[in-house]
């Protein structure tokens, strides 16, 4: 295996102190091998990032997890630190910044140059999750007036600092944005051709106080590979490009499905995570799920009277809260995922509503068709339900459809009624979708019970 040889390699030189030719060595490998090894290695991750040239450094650096980064800043002498943090995009340096401690960013802070301290100080002013903080300022913006040899001229002189020249935009003297090109409109073009004749004033912009999430859903749409971010007076600030939207797209997507899974967003890796974290990560949501999961025995105990006179009630309770959880939580991780996409949103509400309604009688009418043939078959069997396994067997069908029916509508329209509120929808997670399901799914089941047994059974 490749990566088996560079890390057999690496090893031998670090035995044989050779940190000349691993310098070399280092510099001639992929940066996507180089982060292969750190992971391989994390205890020499200082090391490793200190003998590669600094790009290449600054390249490895800013794809690690971010406790790798944390342990390699430890690791490297000020120098190097300050060489790195001034080399990497101003984007990814605010990423990293902005997860660190306030005492150690102004350590960090110190080491920049002048011109990198305000742009990243500029940057870490935003809010967390908005387009201002994952923006670079590292662009190409040229002037309508300009020829496109004039554009290209100024390409070749300031290209290399900018994050990427697929995409050029045009600004006028105020460094309004006026319009944007992608790169082969200027160079399928005569050279005297002036930049305002290509022209057509549409463009896509992001807002610097966007919601990241927003952000993704525009790229998605728009299939760009950059966009511009723009303050209030249309002003160009920066752009975002893919790369950053990919990393806020997988985050995003880890936080939600962590948080469907009934716990807090993990800040670092599972095995990574310290265990007393771990634990009050998940603890919470325990807590308040076991709170819930209390009510059921409180139901329980009020239809006391009615399992005492029919015990053969009993056995169908796990069947009953099963079912109403199982289809709450289809529903609910359905519907978030639906949101994320931006397939659907608040005023889609009522549409959501009618679908969960007739998908929940259809749902719940095959499942409850499937109970009571179960009952009446293993009765005719093995006479466990007595003389009145017809009466048992429609009880258990019909609360099977309201149950059912009350999951799917619980499981669809919590997430709609907390992005409502300003909460996240991925806090409706399955395991509170269930718990709610289960304490009403038994009020469900012995009312429909009382009301076909009430003279016979009851």
């Amino acid at each position: 295996m490749e990566n088996e040889a560079l890390l057999e390699k690496f090893e031998q030189l670090i035995n044989e102190q050779g940190y000349q030719e691993l310098k070399v060595y280092l510099d001639d490998q992929l940066i996507t091998d180089i982060a292969e090894l750190i992971h391989e290695m994390p205890e020499q991750a200082g090391i490793i990032i200190n003998n590669l040239s600094i790009g290449r450094a600054a390249a490895a650096f800013r794809i690690l997890e971010f406790h790798v980064q944390e342990d390699v800043i430890r690791e490297l002498p000020a120098a190097k630190v300050a060489e790195l943090l001034n080399e990497l995009p101003a984007d990814d340096r605010t990423s990293f910044l902005g997860e660190l401690h306030s005492d150690v960013v102004k350590e960090l802070i110190k080491l920049l140059d002048p011109e990198e301290r305000k742009i990243t100080l500029s940057l870490l002013g935003y809010n967390e999750t908005s387009v201002g903080r994952i923006m670079t300022p590292d662009y190409i913006a040229v002037r309508e007036e300009w020829s496109v040899k004039q554009v290209l001229d100024f390409i070749r002189e300031y290209g290399k600092d900018s994050e990427t020249i697929d995409v050029i935009y045009v600004v006028d003297e105020k460094g309004k944005l006026i319009d944007d090109f992608r790169i082969r409109e200027f160079l399928l073009v005569a050279t005297d051709t002036m930049v305002h004749t290509l022209m057509d004033d549409r463009f896509v912009a992001l807002h610097v106080n966007d919601e990241q999430e927003e952000a993704i859903q525009i790229f998605r749409m728009e299939n760009r590979v950059a966009l511009p971010v723009v303050d209030d007076e249309g002003i160009l600030l920066g752009i975002v490009t893919i790369d950053d939207m990919l990393w806020i797209a997988n985050e995003e997507h880890t936080e939600d499905i962590q948080k469907i899974g009934g716990t807090e967003a993990l800040d670092e890796p599972y095995l990574d995570i310290p265990l007393l974290k771990l634990v009050k990560k998940r603890i919470g949501w325990l807590v308040i799920l076991f709170i819930g999961e209390m009510l059921t025995a409180t139901a329980m105990a009020f239809f006391e009277g009615e399992i005492a006179k029919a015990v053969v009630l009993a056995l169908f309770v796990p069947l009953i809260i099963s079912s109403g959880g199982n289809s709450g939580s289809q529903a609910s991780t359905l519907i978030i995922q639906a949101m994320a996409l931006g397939e659907i949103t608040l005023t889609d509400w009522w549409r959501v509503m009618r679908r969960e309604i007739i998908s929940g009688l259809l749902l719940g009418g095959v499942l409850g068709i499937i109970g009571f043939i179960r009952i009446v078959f293993w009765n005719s069997l093995f006479h466990s339900y007595g003389e009145h396994s017809i009466l048992v067997g429609l009880t258990v069908g019909i609360s099977l459809v309201g149950v059912v029916l009350w999951g799917t509508l619980s499981g669809s329209m919590l997430p709609l009624i907390l992005k409502r509120l300003g909460a996240d929808p991925a806090t409706s997670s399955a395991p509170f979708v269930a718990t709610l399901v289960d304490v009403t799914g038994l009020l469900i089941y012995f009312s429909v019970a009382f009301a076909l047994m009430k003279g016979t059974l009851l």
